[in-house]
């Protein structure tokens, strides 16, 4: 697989995970091992996740093969800026630290995953 084909395959995956968190924020929420019945700003918070996931994701379908490259970039930063959440959350003991790492360590997956699109150019 090309770069291009990852950088593509890269945002139909956030679209999809955005649509299923705006769609569904009570079942994202779960699947970030976070409780939605004790946070009740949680659903909104997971949309504004899902918003960001599915406006990164189109915006690197639809650009030009010369700035999906951008894209993916931007991505990685937010992925990476995600990361940096997850481990905070866990320090402060807003999330158990196991979740944290969890959360953090998804993240930096993402991150991984863009930068293999880099690998991958031809």
């Amino acid at each position: 697989m090309n770069g291009s084909d990852m950088a593509r395959s890269l945002a139909i995956g956030r679209m999809v995970i955005g649509a299923v968190a705006l769609l569904f924020p009570a079942l994202a929420a779960r699947l970030f091992l976070l409780n939605a019945k004790t946070n009740p700003q949680l659903p909104y918070m997971t949309r504004l996740f899902a918003a960001r996931e599915i406006a990164v994701g189109a915006m690197t379908l639809t650009a030009p093969e010369n700035a999906r490259t951008s894209m993916v970039g931007l991505g990685m930063a937010i992925d990476g800026s995600d990361a940096v959440a997850g481990i905070a959350a866990a320090r402060s003991g807003a999330v158990s630290k196991p979740v944290g790492f969890i959360l953090a360590g998804a993240a930096l997956g993402a991150v991984a995953a863009g930068a293999s699109t880099f690998a991958g150019r031809s």
